[in-house]
């Protein structure tokens, strides 16, 4: 029986550590080989001896249970080094048949504290860094749709947050980056769907280097696999990264803890008509303030609510 990733390549960004490495170990076991992605330069151990970074270790944990890996330690943020990421994909492996975005920074701080340097370089890393691989393999699978025919096999799975979803009022660069990857995702999803791409979101929670003290309150459970393990994670990208996906495109998902939860897209709440050919303001204030005075104290668009989602 042929595994569901047999014969399909793979590159997952920010790959070292955490949440990458889970998926790229993930997407190996269900069959594909995987380039392993993540921005640095081999550096030493506890002991002072050479080692050989993050990226090449992952690497060789795929190669030494049969699979196929290799490393990358370009910044994906950089628009040619995340060129060269998908030409090394290719030129290894044939052709890239699945991208995951996962490489992210955290530099968190109130919107009235924040840097010009805190919010370019998360806005940098997360969004552009998910654009410019995207937009390499999205002109790898065009030219091989042509080259075909008809359309080919390609899936991009991007990392958005609940932070976008619910807002987070410490991480205004954070949320406003993971907000720009959903409106990257849907795009790209209606781009490329007539070449047999799709393009898929998820908002992952789980306990990593980068999150540790966003999570540093939640304690680990005494037995069992903790509820915030990137492991929890994988198996949602490893699906969505599958055939049997196919039908699943432009879709945002939350997932953590044994839980997948699919978000709705937005609803029209109410509209109104102006009685005349524009609105003033009289006329919006006699319709819009009595529906706001309707609603709940406090309601924004956030949806808070998917803070509170567990595994029942």
């Amino acid at each position: 029986m042929s595994l569901p990733l047999e014969g399909l390549s793979a590159i997952v960004t920010g790959a070292g550590r955490g949440l990458g490495r889970a998926e790229a170990l993930e997407l190996a076991r269900l069959g594909a080989a995987v380039v392993v992605n993540d921005y640095g330069q081999p550096g030493r151990d506890g002991s002072g001896e050479a080692s050989a970074g993050p990226a090449e270790e992952v690497a060789a944990e795929i190669r030494a249970t049969g699979g196929k890996a290799l490393a990358h330690t370009g910044d994906v943020s950089d628009f040619q080094q995340a060129q060269q990421l998908i030409q090394l994909a290719v030129s290894e492996f044939g052709k890239l048949d699945i991208l995951v975005n996962n490489a992210g920074i955290l530099r968190d701080r109130m919107v009235f504290s924040m840097t010009e340097q805190e919010w370019d370089s998360v806005i940098r890393v997360h969004l552009k860094g998910h654009f410019n691989t995207t937009r390499f393999a999205a002109a790898h699978w065009r030219e091989r749709s042509k080259a075909a025919g008809g359309p080919v096999y390609g899936r991009i799975v991007n990392t958005s947050s609940e932070a976008f979803l619910a807002g987070s009022a410490g991480q205004p660069n954070y949320a406003a980056a993971k907000g720009g990857i959903v409106g990257l995702t849907t795009s790209t999803a209606l781009a490329l769907a007539k070449y047999g791409v799709t393009a898929n979101a998820i908002c992952p929670r789980a306990r990593t280097r980068m999150t540790e003290d966003v999570f540093a309150g939640l304690q680990l459970p005494d037995a069992g696999l903790d509820p915030l393990a990137p492991e929890h994670v994988a198996p949602l990208v490893g699906y969505l990264a599958s055939p049997a996906a196919a039908r699943v495109n432009g879709q945002l998902l939350v997932v953590h803890g044994g839980m997948v939860a699919v978000v709705e897209r937005p609803r029209v709440q109410a509209k109104f008509d102006s009685k005349q050919e524009t609105f003033t303001y009289d006329e919006l204030d006699a319709l819009l303030t009595p529906h706001y005075a309707a609603q709940p104290v406090g309601e924004t668009f956030g949806a808070a609510e998917v803070l509170g989602l567990k595994r029942e």
